[in-house]
C-alpha cells in the first residue's frame, strides 16, 4: 500500500490529468506517446500510454477532441488528437474553478501553517 502522500497526489493526479492534456491540446495537435513525454516532463503528472489511451478515448466518445489517422515515417500510422470547441470550453470552465479551488486550499493550508 502505498503512503498517505502517495495516494493523495495520485489522487490529486487523476483528477487534473485530462484538463492537462486539453491544455496540451490547446497548444497544437498532437499523438499520444508526445502527450505521456511531455506530461512526464511536468513534475507530478508522470503517466504512461495505459493510463493515457483510455483517458483519450473517452475524451474522444464525450467530444472534447477528436483524432485522425496519419501515416508516420518512422513506423505505423500515428493517430493524432486535438481539442474541439467543446474542450476549449471545458477547459476554460475548469481554469476558473481551478482558480478559486488553489486559492482556497493555499488559504486554508497558510491558516494550517500559521496555527
Amino acid at each position: 500500500m502505498a503512503p498517505r502522500g502517495e495516494a493523495t497526489i495520485s489522487q490529486l493526479r487523476r483528477g487534473v490529468l485530462e484538463f492537462c492534456v486539453l491544455a496540451l491540446l490547446r497548444e497544437g495537435e498532437r499523438y499520444s506517446f508526445d502527450l505521456v513525454r511531455a506530461l512526464g516532463d511536468a513534475e507530478g503528472l508522470v503517466t504512461s500510454e495505459g493510463t493515457l489511451y483510455p483517458l483519450l478515448g473517452r475524451l474522444r466518445r464525450e467530444g472534447l477532441v477528436r483524432s485522425t489517422w496519419r501515416e508516420s515515417a518512422s513506423g505505423p500510422p500515428r493517430r493524432y488528437y486535438r481539442i474541439t470547441s467543446d474542450g476549449e470550453s471545458a477547459l476554460t470552465a475548469f481554469c476558473g474553478q481551478w482558480v478559486r479551488f488553489r486559492s482556497s486550499v493555499d488559504t486554508l493550508l497558510g491558516m494550517a501553517a500559521a496555527a
